[in-house]
């Protein structure tokens, strides 16, 4: 027994259709029509279109192209390497200020001969 396509009135005036399996399950719904016979329209196009519609599956990654083998392997570059982190620079200790200077010892001054 095949499934079934189902026209109901909404409580705003709208037809809709539902496929039906065999089991009584919803499989598919449409929109809303303003007219019963917009909705049977909608049900001849889902039966014509179906009959030979292919599947999309958007859940599998495509498949990359098969690329040609070189005919001589690519030399391997060395991997770039990443610059490294600047740490902070360490505080320096704060420069000593000189010791305020003396004043010299006075010298007897040297006699002349």
């Amino acid at each position: 027994m095949p499934g079934k396509f189902v026209i109901k009135k909404g409580p705003t005036g709208k037809f809709r259709f539902s496929l039906v399996s065999t089991n009584g399950q919803i499989v598919a719904s449409s929109q809303a029509y303003e007219n019963k016979a917009a909705a049977m329209r909608g049900v001849a196009s889902v039966q014509k279109l179906a009959a030979d519609a292919r599947i999309v599956d958007l859940t599998v990654a495509a498949a990359a192209p098969a690329a040609k083998p070189a005919a001589k392997p690519a030399a391997k570059k060395p991997a770039a390497k990443k610059p490294a982190a600047k740490k902070p620079a360490a505080k320096k200790p704060a420069a000593k200020k000189p010791a305020a200077k003396k004043p010299a010892a006075k010298r007897p001054a040297a006699k002349k001969k």
